[in-house]
């Protein structure tokens, strides 16, 4: 197929396997000016910044697609899912603006349920994004709270506005925020500091609130993706870096891509390629080259005067062997990167029914759903999983794609995608070859009991856990974000675009600002490079 033809057909159409453009044998006789090491949204987004500027920019991804942890797959017939990415709420407004997303079918739709949870003693709560709605819903709850409620959400937007104010002096744009920075921001502000640098999940919620479920119902947001207990010290800083994008002026809030998650990444490498760069599938990286280029697991080199991994960090320490930087090396294999998180896909004949509030078209399915835990279930979970086992309940977080954009499923087929922990990354008996099955019945048994119509309603399940996400999308451990978010391992102290081997960037979740769907750390390294060029 020849370029040009290549380039005709979106990558949306072909699910993101866009294939070889060329013969590799073409590609290595071009000097090229950078090689991206893998197509995940943030290298995609690198190269479209950087074919932009002029540069001539190849990225090269192992597997058969596009998108890494943020893509599209049909792992039922007629249904997409993406195998990791499932909401979007922090992909950054200067990637949508600069790079023209809207222009090429970007569509977000705000999930203006909020979240809903239901509590074992039939009670419920939705918290809206609507602030008026949302506060009726504390105050029928816990009214006593309500004063407290507003106090602790006004923390989080108060660090919100000093750390991330609209416009140029968004510390997301900084590649390497000082501690001195930070702090002059945050002044006297001794709650903002603290939900930043040390409050645990619980003490955050403990020292506004005092009703268990309405506590209950915030604790799961301090320890997404991530392997901690709501006990432990720094995760009320999760909830709040989740709650802190600004996407179309709706601060905090999270929605849904028409089309499914995985056409972020589509859009930007069609973004990409109409700026000049080349992306090829199925071609692995063996080695990075510090100011040659790549070596490739063919057997042939590709010249390039600078090398810009997507990968994460293991993956990248791993393809430089020896021309690693040795105080580098330490930083990396210092960040925790053993994931703790699986994700289940489904698809239904109807909307989960809860007890709570019955009916399988209601309000609250227009947001996400989380099944809580007690403190004393997260402890007991956390330390299960890591010790090998499988805990008894587990903490589930919801979302109900076609409610917004049926396009995703045959007509009457919903999704259903869960994001739950804890589970072990490896078992003390076993392995997920073995227990995959289980820990999906377990996933659906910690929801059933909150509904009246799970598992009838369920028709198909796919299963992923770390193993299977490290397998599947490259990702180490199946961390999602590429190394842990606490603040032992954020802002002035997470890993750079710019790493001490020379002519070798990073791009990818492991820099900052941190982990999720954001495009900002693509544009960070671009934007680092070229300065520097």
């Amino acid at each position: 197929m020849a370029a040009h033809e290549h380039l005709a057909q979106p990558a949306a159409q072909k699910l993101g396997k866009v294939g070889l453009p060329e013969p590799v044998s073409a590609l290595s006789r071009t000097s090229w000016d950078v090689v991206v090491v893998g197509a995940g949204h943030n290298g995609l987004a690198c190269a479209a910044y950087l074919a932009r500027a002029g540069k001539r920019v190849l990225v090269l991804e192992a597997r058969d697609r596009v998108g890494g942890a943020c893509t599209m797959a049909e792992p039922f017939p007629g249904v997409r899912f993406s195998p990791c990415a499932y909401v979007c709420g922090l992909l950054h407004a200067k990637v949508i603006e600069e790079l023209g997303l809207e222009a090429h079918g970007f569509d977000w739709m705000p999930a203006t349920g909020g979240l809903f949870v239901p509590f074992e003693d039939g009670s419920s709560v939705q918290l809206w994004n609507d602030d008026e709605r949302c506060e009726a819903e504390v105050r029928k709850l816990a009214p006593a709270d309500v004063k407290g409620w507003r106090a602790m959400l006004a923390v989080k937007s108060r660090l919100r506005e000093a750390l991330r104010p609209a416009g140029d002096r968004d510390l997301w744009l900084d590649p390497a925020p000082t501690r001195e920075e930070i702090d002059r921001r945050l002044g006297d502000d001794h709650d903002a500091r603290a939900l930043l640098n040390e409050w645990s999940m619980l003490e955050c919620v403990q020292r506004f609130i005092r009703d268990e479920r309405l506590q209950m119902a915030y604790l799961g947001q301090g320890v997404i993706g991530t392997n901690a207990s709501p006990t432990d010290a720094g995760t009320a800083s999760v909830w709040y870096h989740h709650a802190s994008g600004r996407m179309y002026d709706m601060p905090g809030t999270w929605g849904y891509v028409r089309g499914g998650m995985g056409m972020i990444s589509f859009i930007l490498c069609d973004i990409a390629r109409e700026a000049g760069a080349v992306v090829a599938t199925g071609v692995s990286v063996a080695r990075i080259l510090p100011g040659v280029g790549v070596e490739l697991e063919s057997g042939e080199r590709i010249a390039a005067h600078d090398v810009v991994s997507n990968a994460d960090p293991r993956v990248t320490l791993r393809l430089l062997g020896d021309a690693a930087d040795a105080g580098w090396r330490t930083q990396v294999e210092s960040v925790p990167i053993e994931g703790v998180t699986v994700k289940v896909n489904m698809t239904l004949r109807e909307l989960p029914n809860y007890r709570a509030r019955p009916g399988t078209n209601e309000p609250h399915h227009t947001g996400q759903v989380n099944t809580p835990l007690t403190v004393e279930e997260w402890v007991i979970g956390h330390r299960a999983a890591n010790a090998g086992e499988l805990p008894d309940r587990i903490w589930t977080e919801q979302y109900l794609h076609t409610v917004y954009d049926p396009s995703v499923a045959p007509p009457g087929v919903h999704t259903l995608s869960v994001f739950a922990q804890y589970v072990p990354h490896t078992f003390a008996r076993g392995d997920w070859s073995s227990r995959r099955t289980e820990v999906g019945k377990r996933v659906i048994a910690s929801m059933a009991r909150f509904t009246s119509n799970l598992p009838d309603a369920i028709i198909d399940v796919e299963v992923l856990g770390p193993p299977d996400i490290e397998a599947r999308v490259g990702l180490t451990g199946g961390h999602i974000f590429q190394g842990d978010i606490l603040p032992a391992h954020m802002w002035e102290k997470r890993l750079t675009a710019r790493t001490p081997m020379p002519h070798v960037w990073l791009c990818g979740a492991a820099t900052h600002p941190g982990g999720s769907v954001m495009a900002v750390n693509g544009r960070n390294a671009a934007m680092e490079l070229l300065r520097t060029r």
